[in-house]
């Protein structure tokens, strides 16, 4: 006996020539400072199209900035909250 509820839609995937598909980021998720000795590492939690949230990567804001910077469009409604933790700096984004 089938299931109507259990048919999947079968979205159509772009290759490039090489055979390689490219997943475009979707949202930022979180962010996230790390402070070494001589200089400070922004990354930023990037979920992607067609993948859980649970996916999401961490990636250098630097690079996803230059290359994706309309993700950097809504984040002026967050604020950077700083942690110390085993004598080390931890920076924290969260929504205003």
């Amino acid at each position: 006996m089938s299931n109507p509820s259990h048919v999947l839609e079968v979205h159509p995937i772009e290759l490039r020539d090489d055979m390689i598909y490219e997943v475009q980021p979707k949202a930022i998720v979180d962010r996230q400072v790390r402070k070494l000795r001589s200089k400070d590492i922004a990354s930023v939690k990037v979920k992607w199209k067609g993948h859980s949230r649970e996916e999401a990567t961490w990636e250098l804001e630097d690079k996803m900035h230059e290359e994706y910077p309309y993700l950097f469009d809504n984040l002026s409604n967050y604020s950077i909250i700083s942690i110390k933790f085993r004598r080390r700096n931890f920076y924290k984004m969260g929504r205003l």
